[in-house]
């Protein structure tokens, strides 16, 4: 198959483009040709998602003269697997002139603000359908601001890629709370997909983790904003420590604009806590293997939590809210302990630390799981799923297909 990835930028700088460096290079070794399509300049070849692979690129400007549409047409994909654009105008041009599977990362034209969370009296998930109430609801709520104009905008976005939803030959997903919240925006299950997502920094340790007495090293791996409960974490520890009758310390991997507060409750509570800024994979891999349990206190729905499946690769349980996509990887009493989020509260999630690391051998029991959970979520199964979805939403010739898939005659 001629593949034509579209993404917002070429720069690795987050989840999809990290999936995105792993992928083309596994589509291209499976006998595919590649070539990838994006919005926004790299700032440096050398950490391009591509980077290595010989792929044909386009930059969107490019495609603005008609010569470079012409070019895109000679190469001539048979079908484009978009990564979510943040432009409606470019997303609605490659779906009126290509058939598009889409990887639904994160909630686009299921929400206006993409937070999939209220904000007012708490802080809490969000299950409506997308549509004219969400406005109405906005305010009430406090979903993403006061400012009516960039609330009107942000709808309006949303609103287009809603609409557009139908129009898609196919959309993945990497959980079964993404699958129900597509099919809640009126997508039909036939054109629904769960594909969960690799690991992409990391693969599982070759044996399972030896038991071990655990201590009191807690990690959180998290962008630091008001969505990932952090404060909650924080304010968890001297409950849970107290009740463990032994000292936790917190390492905290992450950078946001809640940095500093986050580092006053801290100090103010006062518990052991470093924050150790952004880490690159190797030094969160070390952070890994020295933590006795990962913690994972997002209060809005996750649409998967990757860094879950990171951790149980080195055999590191979690602790969070069942919230999104984490109970589809942390399962209570098999790779960790699940709070409640209905509504999510402080002592529910001490609770979760408390049942993960009471008792040594069911903490080793906890490893062994998470570390087989991980060894579940593979590039080459995901691969695989992915060529043949591609490959029966394109515009290739049925008996094309057929002859083309693996194990089809």
């Amino acid at each position: 198959m001629r593949i034509l990835i579209a993404a917002c930028t070429r720069e690795v700088a987050g989840g999809a483009e990290k999936y995105l460096r792993v992928l083309i290079p596994e589509m291209l070794r499976r006998g595919h040709e590649v070539a990838l399509l994006y919005e926004h300049d790299s700032l440096s070849a050398s950490s391009s998602v591509d980077a290595g692979s010989g792929a044909p690129v386009w930059l969107w400007d490019q495609l603005r003269e008609q010569r470079d549409w012409q070019g895109l047409s000679e190469w001539s994909p048979e079908v484009v697997y978009s990564q979510g654009l943040e432009s409606a105008d470019h997303e609605n041009a490659l779906l009126d002139r290509y058939p598009v599977v889409w990887y639904a990362h994160v909630y686009l034209g299921t929400c206006t603000t993409g937070r999939k969370c209220h904000a007012f009296p708490r802080l809490e998930p969000c299950d409506r359908s997308f549509g004219p109430m969400c406005l109405l609801m906005h305010y009430p709520r406090r979903c993403g601001g006061l400012n009516p104009l960039r609330t009107w905008r942000m709808y309006q976005r949303q609103q287009n890629q809603h609409a557009r939803l139908m129009d898609y030959r196919a959309i993945l997903v990497a959980s079964a709370h993404m699958f129900r919240e597509l099919q809640r925006n009126g997508v039909s299950a036939e054109r629904l997909h769960h594909v969960a997502l690799p690991p992409t920094d990391s693969s599982p340790l070759p044996s399972p983790p030896a038991p071990r007495i655990p201590g009191g090293k807690i990690l959180a791996v998290s962008r630091l904003t008001d969505l990932k409960g952090i404060d909650h974490l924080i304010r968890a520890i001297p409950s849970a420590a107290a009740r463990l009758g032994r000292d936790l310390t917190l390492t905290i991997a992450g950078d946001g604009p809640d940095r500093a507060r986050l580092e006053e409750l801290a100090r103010r509570l006062p518990i052991k806590a470093e924050f150790a800024g952004w880490v690159g994979s190797s030094r969160r891999t070390e952070l890994m293997l020295a933590a006795d349990l990962l913690a994972v206190p997002s209060l809005w729905p996750e649409p998967f939590g990757l860094v879950g499946i990171e951790a149980g690769c080195v055999g590191l349980p979690a602790a969070g809210y069942a919230v999104g996509g984490i109970p589809d990887w942390l399962i209570t009493g098999r790779t960790g302990e699940l709070a409640d989020a209905n509504p999510p509260t402080v002592e529910g999630l001490a609770d979760a630390i408390v049942r993960a690391l009471r008792d040594p051998d069911y903490y080793a029991r906890l490893c062994r799981g998470a570390w087989e959970m991980a060894k579940s979520f593979t590039l080459e199964a995901h691969a695989a799923a992915l060529e043949g979805i591609l490959a029966a939403n394109s515009a290739i010739e049925p008996s094309a297909i057929s002859s083309s898939l693996p194990g089809v005659r």
